[in-house]
């Protein structure tokens, strides 16, 4: 095991890289021990530590962090993600994963690592199906996945919580709450998981079905309208409504709609492709993920063919990663829609250990696997060359009954209860992947953390906003090229 001192504003955090999956190689120490482990760094880095943001001495410029990922993304997409970041501070937050990451990496650490994220912040959080035919509640994106500081993802909730609530105009008091609500939800999830066994936390979920016992009394049609809607609706999207809107028959084929720039068949992306070499293509892009399936789940997806594949443009933060949908049907002529969507390097990579894994679409599986309590039965990987590259990719279904909630229709009472489903989900994550007591011990009973962190978020959507203005200007003098309304 190799350790790494980094100072962190007057504190010394310690980063321990061991083995994959390990709670920083403490899950062999009593439960008393790894409790004193917890109470020794809530000494060494107070939990008020964590109230305070300052941009530091050189901070490298978020518009050039911005353009550095843009090297790698496809060149045509490159000015849609531009245009939906400055759409407003929220957009523009959810794809500045780097840019806050570089910020993070000079916060206090308490030295405890769990499987992060990475890019926690409220809208990436969601309703989804289980295998078993339930709807729960977790964490839906892990492009960013790594082990690294339990702080960074409880950090970049907290601030996204504050920079929506903005956004929602909500009043100063309300978005004080909402963040504290969040961050309670997490340490008092934490605080209880720490006491229970590892199978009880494994098996640990919010079963929407159940209508999310912890939450229930929050949930009302007329205080949570957008809460109470992404849950009702998430049954309805699934391949089939996908069909009707992304699908249609040409000449008695099934094909995908073509709307470029946001969807684009292969055959006009690659003009004057040979039929029966696309055709050798697509089943090489399924042969080569269905390997990475178990064996139950590769009988499953044989029973489909592929018959069509388009590139379509997602998310914000993803914009310009190659992203593509599968259309297959089955012998009935059922259709199920894959999703492929590149993985690149996490950005917290340059400020934690690299990952283990040498395969990103492999990293996005595994992270995905550890922190969600049940994961789609189509979550695969491969590695395909595209256009003179090798890139990694990983593959789940495109719905299977999704669902998340409108930040742009949220009540006060309705980010309420997401912020506290959020916080709980994050902290059973975490509890899952770290040292689930000693982080429960450095927390403690009190709301000391909670109340520094909520300081935090307010600071920290200042910054945003400074940034977010920072990238308006550089779009105005024509420095970042921008497509706006798509």
């Amino acid at each position: 095991m190799t350790e790494k001192h980094v100072g962190v504003r007057g504190t010394v955090a310690v980063r321990r890289s061991g083995a994959r999956g390990a709670p920083n190689g403490r899950h062999h120490l009593s439960p008393a021990e790894r409790a004193a482990v917890g109470k020794r760094a809530r000494k060494e880095v107070p939990r008020s530590s964590h109230g305070t943001w300052e941009p530091f001495a050189g901070r490298t410029d978020p518009v050039e962090l911005v353009e550095r990922q843009g090297r790698t993304r496809v060149a045509e997409l490159i000015p849609i993600r531009h245009g939906r970041m400055l759409v407003s501070p929220f957009s523009y937050f959810r794809g500045a994963a780097l840019p806050m990451a570089a910020d993070l990496a000079t916060t206090p650490l308490s030295g405890l690592e769990v499987q992060l994220c990475g890019d926690a912040h409220l809208s990436n959080f969601g309703i989804f199906g289980s295998p078993e035919r339930r709807l729960v509640f977790d964490i839906n994106d892990f492009d960013e996945t790594t082990r690294g500081p339990w702080e960074w993802d409880v950090k970049r909730l907290a601030a996204s919580l504050e920079v929506a609530g903005r956004e929602r105009e909500f009043g100063e008091t309300e978005r004080s709450r909402i963040v504290r609500g969040a961050i309670r939800s997490y340490r008092e999830s934490m605080r209880q998981l720490s006491r229970m066994s590892m199978l009880e936390v494994w098996y640990q979920h919010l079963d929407v079905d159940e209508m999310l016992p912890r939450f229930r009394s929050l949930l009302d049609r007329k205080t949570t309208p957008s809460v109470w809607r992404a849950i009702v609706k998430a049954r309805a999207h699934d391949s089939l409504q996908a069909f009707d809107k992304l699908a249609c028959i040409v000449d008695g084929q099934c094909r995908i709609v073509s709307d470029p720039p946001l969807i684009v068949p292969v055959e006009e992306l690659v003009a004057g492709m040979d039929a029966g070499v696309a055709s050798e293509s697509l089943e090489t892009i399924i042969g080569s993920y269905r390997r990475t399936l178990l064996p139950n789940q590769q009988h499953l997806l044989e029973q489909y063919r592929l018959v069509h594949l388009a590139r379509k443009v997602v998310g914000v933060g993803s914009v310009g990663t190659e992203a593509w949908i599968l259309l297959l049907l089955d012998g009935r002529g059922s259709p199920l829609f894959l999703q492929v969507k590149e993985a690149q390097a996490s950005v917290l990579e340059d400020f934690v250990s690299r990952s283990d894994f040498s395969h990103h679409g492999e990293r996005v599986v595994a992270g995905q696997r550890l922190i969600q309590e049940t994961s789609d039965i189509f979550l695969g990987w491969e590695r395909l060359a595209w256009r003179g590259r090798e890139l990694d990719f990983y593959i789940r279904q495109l719905k299977d009954w999704k669902g998340s909630a409108d930040i742009a229709g949220m009540t006060p009472a309705g980010m309420a209860l997401w912020a506290q489903m959020c916080g709980w989900t994050l902290g059973r994550a975490h509890a899952r992947t770290g040292d689930r007591i000693a982080i429960a011990a450095y927390l403690g009973s009190s709301d000391t953390f909670d109340r520094a962190v909520a300081r935090f978020a307010v600071t920290y959507a200042d910054q945003n906003e400074r940034d977010y203005r920072a990238l308006k200007d550089a779009a105005a003098s024509g420095r970042l090229p921008v497509e706006a309304g798509l």
